[in-house]
């Protein structure tokens, strides 16, 4: 029997990105981590021999300093994607227009820079809603990855949202953060979204098949906080329940999944960002070592070839 396909992604949000959901003023600068994660991530890649689609922040793309490392992604043979221009985790609240607006900014600034004109989307926070599904549509887009079906996501923005200096109208804007209850009762595997006859195809980030925890790269590394070996058992019983179920996972990747306080300590608020980056490469080194042991891992372009060729995907209407 072949092996099941995955995927692997990485949401490339910057050091800014993070403390201007924090509330921290000094996002202001835009202060980056780029000119030495991405190399790192990079080198790490092609070690494994695995390549794996890239979301750019497009607001990085327009910053002169930020092209070579950034084309240098493609040029690895890397997928790019769109994550916005301006990494907002309140789109769900835009306009149509605004989101028009967003996105074709953002994919201005990731062609020019990379070569590539992105056809697959995340939205910050995971934030999404009718009105992106149906701007993604118009805008020719073959597949959305906004969706996370976790249950702990309420207690994940809770734990944020404590941990942040938001003003009470801020507060507000990020009260969709990571999504809600309901949102972790959303499919695991992939379907098509319909809108007004228009297919769209959504590829969830996959969560633990029946009990929709994070099995996300992020999470295994928080769970090694505690104990190495308690993270990768955690991860090899998602392997196995995942090959049970016949799910096909899609995991996502951070850059503060490379990155240790002996690299920043400006993220601290991050649990995970308390330790030193040697210990995440290799629990890093153990994940990719598995995945690519038991699952035939693509860039998310190619789990979307994957997906089409089987056909019979449920549709779920988009409402007017």
């Amino acid at each position: 029997m072949s092996k099941l396909v995955a995927s692997l992604s990485l949401d490339l949000d910057d050091q800014w990105t993070y403390l201007k959901t924090h509330g921290d003023e000094s996002w202001q600068s835009y202060p980056s981590y780029l000119n030495y994660a991405v190399p790192r991530i990079l080198d790490f890649l092609d070690k494994h021999q695995t390549p794996i689609t890239f979301f750019i922040v497009a607001q990085d793309a327009a910053f002169d300093h930020n092209h070579d490392v950034l084309r240098e992604i493609a040029v690895r043979g890397h997928d790019i994607g769109n994550h916005t221009f301006h990494h907002d985790p309140w789109l769900h609240i835009y306009s149509a227009e605004e989101i028009h607006e967003e996105l074709g900014r953002a994919e201005e600034h990731i062609e020019r820079v990379t070569g590539v004109k992105p056809n697959g989307f995340r939205g910050p926070g995971f934030s999404f809603s009718d009105t992106v599904l149906k701007v993604l549509t118009e805008r020719g887009y073959r597949y959305d990855a906004s969706t996370f079906p976790n249950i702990l996501n309420p207690l994940a923005r809770a734990y944020f949202l404590a941990t942040s200096n938001l003003s009470k109208e801020e507060r507000e804007q990020r009260k969709g953060l990571f999504g809600s209850w309901s949102d972790g009762l959303r499919p695991n595997k992939p379907y098509q979204w319909n809108s007004n006859g228009t297919h769209l195809l959504e590829i969830p980030v996959t969560t633990m098949p029946m009990m929709k925890v994070p099995i996300h790269a992020s999470y295994i590394l928080y769970l090694g906080t505690f104990n190495y070996s308690l993270a990768i058992s955690y991860l090899k019983f998602a392997i196995n329940m995942c090959k049970m179920t016949r799910t096909e996972p899609s995991i996502l990747l951070h850059p503060l999944d490379y990155l240790g306080c002996d690299d920043t300590e400006a993220l601290s608020f991050f649990p995970a960002m308390r330790v030193k980056s040697d210990l995440k490469i290799r629990i890093m080194d153990e994940m990719f070592r598995l995945l690519n042991n038991h699952f035939d891992v693509r860039t998310m372009d190619g789990h979307a070839d994957h997906i089409m060729s089987q056909g019979k995907l449920k549709a779920k209407l988009v409402p007017a």
